[in-house]
Parts: structure tokens; C-alpha cells; sequence
């Protein structure tokens, strides 16, 4: 039966691990996200990249 307690307790540390691994992955995409939301809303609020900016003008009337 100590064969069977150990197998599982190694079973249960391998998916406690996944999760925490899934977890990290997870809190990484979501600051990802959250940079570059906060990166894209700043450039557009400052006019970065448009055509105001570089002081381009349309080509049509």
C-alpha cells in the first residue's frame, strides 16, 4: 500500500506543478495584454504613428 501512497502523492505534486506552471503562464499573457492595451491607448492619446503626427496629408480632397 506505501507503493500506492507514494505513486499518488508524485501524481498530485506533477499536477500541483502543471497548475502553478499554467497559472504563471496565464498571469504572464494577462500582463502581456495589459501593457500593450496601455502602450497603444498612450501612443493613439498622443498621436503617435498617425497621420496628424507625421504630418502627412491625405491623398484625396
Amino acid at each position: 500500500m506505501s507503493e500506492r501512497y507514494d505513486r499518488l502523492a508524485r501524481e498530485r505534486e506533477e499536477i500541483a506543478a502543471r497548475v502553478a506552471d499554467f497559472k504563471a503562464t496565464q498571469e504572464k499573457f494577462k500582463r502581456e495584454r495589459e501593457e500593450y492595451f496601455t502602450t497603444t491607448l498612450k501612443n493613439g492619446r498622443d498621436g503617435q504613428g498617425s497621420r496628424h503626427a507625421l504630418g502627412l496629408t491625405p491623398a484625396w480632397p
